[in-house]
């Protein structure tokens, strides 16, 4: 196992920043390693939208040194059943709760080992019945980023929770069905469609295409948010890869009255 980069420490969370949640959490982990370096991703995960933070992790866990540790804490089955997680990557770990909220990083890593985290006495004790990420996941995390081999920690699993992340259809050769995967907070839809989806919007010449998400039809492209006039609604192949259904200086969301999981369809003309 390679070194891990700086101790460094990610936190994705529905925990939001109005609760002490979050800074329990990170004083555990300085507890254990006070020289962890701690980075927030997100706090804003909707709450229980498992979803929503899978691709949130997703957008952002490559742009981190190798063998920094994510730590994703969205677990509406705190107290259950449910098994904590260690997941290894070729470049990253990740601790989390088994449903499935580490399921589009299944999808994309070619080689991954899965540890059920079982070993009790890296806890922090007593353990809660509601608190895991302060309990379990925490503790856990700043103890790998002290270096404590994954295997330390539980046995290999292969059956852990994942879901398929929803691919666009092409439903003929001028329409292809999408879903908006979700919103920022600048009100700009994410959909899961790719350039690779849509190749006629990205050759020298692209086509004359119609985007519809709820109400209202998209005919633009863009290249820049600020290439739209204000509050012109416009798509936009955004920095995670995926096209956007944009406004500048407005949200699309609110304009268009949708937000995560509606439908979109793209006609090309």
């Amino acid at each position: 196992m390679l070194p891990l980069a700086r101790s460094i420490i990610t936190l994705t969370t529905d925990f939001g920043t109005s609760d002490p949640f979050v800074a329990a959490m990170k004083g555990v982990i300085l507890s254990i390693n006070p020289d962890a370096q701690l980075v927030d991703i997100s706090h804003d995960i909707r709450p229980y939208d498992v979803m929503e933070a899978a691709y949130v992790i997703a957008q952002v866990y490559h742009n981190f040194p190798p063998r920094t540790v994510h730590l994703v804490v969205v677990d509406p089955g705190v107290g259950t059943a449910r098994r904590p997680l260690i997941v290894s990557a070729d470049r990253y770990v990740f601790v989390a709760p088994d449903n499935g909220v580490l399921s589009v990083i299944y999808s994309r890593e070619e080689s991954l080992s899965v540890r059920h985290i079982a070993a009790s006495h890296y806890f922090l004790e007593p353990v809660s019945n509601t608190f895991h990420g302060r309990d379990i996941f925490a503790p856990v995390a700043a103890w790998l980023s002290r270096q404590v081999e994954t295997t330390k920690f539980g046995e290999l699993v292969t059956d852990y929770i994942k879901f398929i992340p929803p691919v666009p259809k092409r439903v003929s050769e001028k329409q292809v069905k999408a879903i908006v995967l979700r919103v920022d907070r600048f009100g700009t839809l994410m959909t899961n469609l790719t350039a690779a989806d849509l190749p006629e919007l990205f050759q020298e010449k692209p086509a004359a295409f119609k985007i519809t998400v709820g109400k209202g039809e998209i005919t633009q492209f863009k290249t820049a948010y600020a290439e739209g006039t204000p509050s012109e609604l416009f798509a936009i192949l955004g920095s995670s890869g995926f096209v956007e259904i944009a406004s500048n200086r407005g949200s699309a969301s609110q304009a268009l009255g949708v937000g995560r999981g509606v439908e979109v369809t793209v006609v090309l003309q």
